[in-house]
Formats: structure tokens, sequence, C-alpha cells
């Protein structure tokens, strides 16, 4: 179905949850610049909310997540009061403006705080911003599930959970510190399903610690019976030098490229097999999924959640090191739950660094984002050649193919979606101008 060509895959290269991403982050751009922005949201203005919570009961070692310990009761408290203040903070700047559409949990876990405490910080989102039965959806570890979150979930009208599955092979979970028996999840599903949560996402893993093709197969096997309506398979990144605790991880057991591949495809093949429709080549989606209709009309968007239906072009983040993006800025708060406590406590905006996107850097997100969620991008004529020369490899390989003035991936280059978007980028790319 793929054509393996090592050399192409060769250069790591982003995700692109953003475009510029989180490298190209700055000092110079942070508080100042997001007052400004929130200041320049207009009444009816789409917006959406994420809301992180940086604490997970157990700390799995592949995670890159910016997450610690949940641990301590007293340290937990402080943080979601220093989050409702900054969730007031930043509604009081806006005084109404702008309509909450959608609000998404994660972390961590948010699920390491009480059920009652997300309770208490949708209450308080719902109060200040104007949003009015925005789609909430939460990142869940199944490992911290009970029927009391089952109860909650459902009271608060959550729409839309994603379990950290991963793999339910036991010696690949042993491998990465998470374990989680199948018949766990089972429960958790069904807990879930009986209080009508029917919007149940699993992300799982390739690449993983010992990881055979045969414990994907059976972890593919098992994902497939319980009919998640997405699935996420996300290829797992090895980097402790930036990622300390995945030292715990014994490189030796990892995957080769080659191997990572396999695994990769052997993902598509089964899920599109089992009638799941592909967002990019490894995101899946049922058919009735809004992500899968998205998809048909050509209108997924993407952020630091993934790849999304939402398309409200703002999206606040509130918490340690949350993202906030408007057209022409993206903004990080402080990563350190400490010192994003005192900013928030003295009523400044948490936002510590960023960057601003020119007219010529949207252009190019745009490209990158429709190459990535929808497969194709237009490109202006006078933009034409130069792209084709620059993508050249890419065309030989039968990667890319041309249509109308769009530059197309073709069904056999799905794998290499990213490294074709990466050319776009000004810093990685090999596209000078646009």
């Amino acid at each position: 179905m793929w054509s393996y060509h090592p050399d192409l895959l060769a250069q790591p290269v982003p995700r692109y949850t953003s475009y510029p991403t989180a490298m190209e982050f700055t000092d110079d751009v942070g508080a100042d610049a997001y007052a400004r922005a929130l200041d320049g949201i207009e009444a009816a203005t789409p917006i959406s909310l994420y809301v992180h919570i940086p604490f997970c009961e157990q700390i799995c070692w592949y995670c890159g997540c910016n997450t610690g310990a949940a641990g301590r009761k007293q340290r937990l408290a402080d943080y979601l009061t220093a989050l409702r203040a900054e969730i007031a903070l930043v509604a009081k700047r806006l005084g109404g403006r702008g309509r909450v559409q959608s609000i998404a949990f994660g972390g961590g876990s948010p699920n390491a705080i009480a059920p009652v405490e997300l309770v208490r910080l949708l209450d308080r989102i719902l109060t200040v911003f104007d949003a009015h039965r925005p789609e909430v959806s939460i990142e869940l570890d199944p490992r911290g599930f009970s029927s009391e979150w089952a109860l909650v979930l459902a009271a608060a009208h959550v729409t839309r959970v994603s379990l950290g599955v991963q793999t339910f092979a036991p010696h690949v979970q042993q491998a990465i510190g998470r374990i989680q028996p199948l018949s766990h999840i089972e429960r958790v599903v069904a807990a879930l399903r009986l209080r009508d949560i029917d919007a149940i996402n699993f992300d799982l893993m390739y690449g993983l610690p010992g990881q055979t093709l045969a414990d994907l197969d059976a972890t593919l096997d098992e994902t497939i019976r319980l009919a998640p309506s997405r699935i996420a398979l996300f290829g797992y990144a090895h980097l402790p030098d930036m990622i300390p605790r995945q030292r715990r991880i014994d490189a030796t057991n990892l995957p080769d490229q080659r191997l990572r591949f396999e695994q990769a495809a052997l993902g598509y093949r089964r899920l599109t097999d089992a009638g799941y429709v592909p967002v990019g080549f490894d995101h899946f989606a049922r058919p009735d999924d809004p992500l899968a209709i998205a998809a048909r009309e050509r209108r997924v968007n993407r952020n630091f959640q993934g790849f999304t239906s939402d398309s409200a072009p703002v999206l606040l983040g509130f918490g340690a090191s949350a993202i906030s993006r408007f057209p022409d800025l993206i903004v990080q708060n402080e990563k350190r739950a400490g010192p994003y406590r005192d900013l928030v406590s003295d009523g400044r905006l948490a936002a510590v660094r960023g960057v601003a996107v020119p007219k010529e850097q949207q252009a190019r997100a745009g490209h990158i984002r429709d190459i990535l969620c929808n497969g194709r991008t237009h490109l202006a004529p006078r933009s034409r050649a130069l792209v084709q020369n620059a993508l050249k490899d890419y065309e030989q390989r039968g990667v890319i193919d041309w249509s109308d003035g769009d530059l197309v991936i073709r069904d056999s280059g799905l794998p290499y979606a990213r490294h074709v978007a990466a050319q776009f980028d000004s810093l990685r790319g090999r596209i000078a101008t646009l």
C-alpha cells in the first residue's frame, strides 16, 4: 500500500499543531501582546477554550506532556485557585466579547483533580464567558476513572471523552510504565456509554519499546471491537535529552524506522478496513463522527489538541504552559506551576513567551494546515513553479501530484505528509518564497 523511502523520512519534522512551532517562541512576545490580542476580539467572534491540568496520579515514562505527580493536595488546591482566577481575569478583559463554542480539558490528566473541581471550573467558565451549550471534551487517564467520574461527566454535559489507551500488550505497558488491563478499559467504556457518553476517543501508540506488529495488531483487534468514535495512532518520539523521564525506557528495545513504518501502515489498513475514515494518516473517525464529516467536506482544522472540526479563529489557553492562538499571534503561559500561580495572584496575564505571525507566515501556516488536514493545498500561479521544483523529489517518488493548481498528497504518500508540509516552513523547508 505504501512505499518505504527512508531518505524522505530521515529528517525529523514537527507535528505542526501550530505554525510557527513552539521552537520559535521567544520571551520578546508575551503578556502585552496577549492583552492587545484580547482587546481586539470582537463581540461575536467564535472562540474555543483549553484548560490545562498539569498533574497525573501516575507518571508514564514515555510522556512528553508538561505534567507532574499530583501528590500534595494543597498544591492541587492552590493551582485550581489560580486557574479559576486566570479564567476570571481573561473574561473580565473581554467584557462579554467573544462567544465560546468549545471547551477542552487536557493535561496531564484532568481526572487527577476531584470530580467536583471539574464542576467548579466549568461553572466558572459558563458564568463569566458568553457560552451557550458549548461542546465540552476532556482527556482522561483510565487508571484514575471511577463511577463517580461517569456521573459527573454526564451531569456536566461533557460531550466527548478521550482515553489514553496506548497499547493493550502487557509487556509493552510494563516497558512504558503504564499498566492498565484490557478489562479496565472495557469497564470505563461501558460506564461512559451507560451515561449516554458515546463520543469516546482512543489514543494509541506505535513505535513503543518491545512492540511488535503482532502486538499492535492485537491492540487494533480490541480497539475495533470496542468501537470508539475516534482513534489517534501516534508514533512514539524518543527524546530523553529533552524529556528526562524517557531515560527509563530501554532505547535498544525500540523498533527501527522500517518497523515503525510497517506499524503505521498496519494501523492505517486495519482501521480503514474496519470502516473508519482517515484524517491525515494517523487519525481516524467513524463515518458519522463530526470529524469524519469535516474530512469529507475538507474543513478539518488543526490546533494544539490535534485534528478538529472546530473552526474558531481564536483559542484561549488557561493554566501553566497552556497556549493561546490568534490569527496573527501565538502565546504560551508560564510553564512552571509556582511562577504561574504568582503571576495570576498578582492580577497579571500569565503569557510569557510567544511569536507574532505576520501575513507571510499566516500563508505558510495555511498551506501546512491544508496539507495535513485535507491532503491538498491551493497555490497561486506565481508560486507553482517554485514549489514544484522544491518538491520534485516527492513528485518523482509518487508522494504528491498536481491537480488544477492544487498540490495533492497521494494515498501512497500519506506517511510523508508532514515532511511535505515542512517544506513550507520558512526555517526547515526548501520553499524560500511564496
